[in-house]
């Protein structure tokens, strides 16, 4: 070979050597960046173990028993963690007891190889863990996104009895629901089998402090992780809503959506719900806390279905203002107050054109549909107290406008 061809070699293997290096680059270069999801989804069926007692917590005073509270004292029976053995080991036969493996059937719309919609079923799987106990029923705490499109749901018992399982509420901004099992479907020896969680105090948790996740990892059954808090207070958003949740790097595995997050003395300071997700990224799961769930979980508990000429009436036109707009615009995620119509109750409060509602009662809405929703548990001649965004001087601010709603009119 000449000395001008081994030139030309060389030049050709260089060239197809740096080919490959910026594929490499590129390949890794595409992997890099976070996907943040929810911690449920596994499609296995599961089974728990278990062990004793029943405690009456509860929501719903009017049902007769009490409203659910963070608890800042430990259990007796559970002492702080001993840190020179790091052993959860009572903690978790406490609080085994108190979780459920929740499984779903459900149907799905994807489009089919020719592009058109087709409907599938499948099942969906996640945990959940028991709040309270009414005269005939069980409630169990867990995340919207396990339950949502569920045409069926049944509970796992940490006897390995298997329920079955019906919604009773749903807050998607929060992502919490609360599903119930009838006393009747469970024997004497179900109920001595079982036992309500124990609710932390969420605004008592420090960064640093130890966390413990009791739940339906893979939809396998019931499996413990342990961690730390590893920061308060994260605004995370998802699917377009934005909470601020407990940071913990103890491990949230898909099927752990809706279980509990522990602290050593056995008591609920959050329910897991989502993680980051990706090669360069580990230990970033977040939970729900407590302390934000309760109010909703009552809600929910307690909620009631009026009749239409029960319902108040506020008397706005809005218009969402989504993550999108709010990215764009600088606006804050809510309602866009488009109208108001004369004489009606919103005419006769503080709430102005071109405001955002934020909130009705201390529940976040983010759309138009979620202000008719928390509407239309509110009585004629009952008063909502509306988070608004009101403009001033090129900034939102924040404020408070209550209004009695009244009877819509004819």
């Amino acid at each position: 070979m000449t000395a001008k061809k081994e030139k030309k070699a060389v030049k050709v293997i260089l060239r197809v050597l740096l080919i490959v290096a910026l594929a490499i680059i590129v390949g890794f270069g595409g992997s890099i960046g976070y996907q943040i999801y929810r911690a449920g989804g596994s499609d296995e069926q599961s089974t728990v173990i278990g062990s004793p007692v029943i405690n009456e917590i509860g929501s719903g005073s009017e049902k007769g028993y009490d409203v659910l509270t963070p608890t800042a004292v430990p259990d007796a029976a559970i002492s702080p963690l001993s840190l020179s053995t790091n052993d959860v080991s009572a903690v978790v036969e406490t609080m085994t007891p108190a979780v459920v493996a929740i499984n779903c059937k459900i149907t799905y719309t994807q489009e089919s190889f020719w592009g058109m919609p087709q409907t599938y079923s499948g099942t969906a799987s996640g945990t959940g863990f028991f709040v309270s106990q009414s005269s005939d029923k069980l409630y169990i705490a867990t995340n919207n996104h396990v339950v949502a499109d569920a045409q069926e749901i049944t509970v796992t018992l940490c006897n390995e009895k298997v329920v079955p399982a019906e919604t009773v509420g749903t807050d998607p901004s929060y992502d919490l629901a609360v599903i119930s099992v009838y006393l009747s479907d469970l024997s004497e020896d179900d109920l001595a089998a079982v036992r309500i969680a124990s609710l932390g105090d969420s605004d008592t948790v420090t960064v640093g402090s130890m966390s413990i996740a009791i739940g339906n990892a893979l939809g396998y059954g019931q499996s413990t992780t342990v961690g730390y808090i590893s920061a308060l207070n994260r605004e995370v958003t998802v699917e377009g809503n934005t909470n601020s949740l407990i940071q913990t790097d103890t491990a949230i595995n898909p099927g752990n959506s809706g279980g509990p997050l522990l602290n050593v003395h056995g008591q609920v300071i959050g329910i897991n719900s989502v993680k980051y997700s990706d090669t360069s990224v580990e230990g970033m799961g977040y939970a729900i806390p407590i302390n934000t769930a309760i109010p909703i979980i009552n809600d929910l508990i307690d909620d009631v279905t009026l009749d239409a000429s029960e319902i108040g009436y506020l008397g706005i036109e809005g218009k969402d203002v989504t993550e999108s707009y709010s990215t764009g615009f600088g606006m804050p995620v809510g309602v866009y107050v488009f109208s108001i119509a004369p004489d009606s109750p919103a005419a006769a409060s503080e709430l102005r054109e071109g405001d955002i509602i934020t909130a009705i009662n201390g529940r976040k809405v983010s759309t138009m549909e979620d202000l008719k929703n928390r509407i239309s548990k509110i009585r004629v001649g009952e008063t909502a107290e509306l988070t608004v965004q009101t403009i001033r001087a090129g900034r939102y601010e924040e404020h408070t406008v209550t209004v009695t709603l009244a009877k819509r009119p004819d």
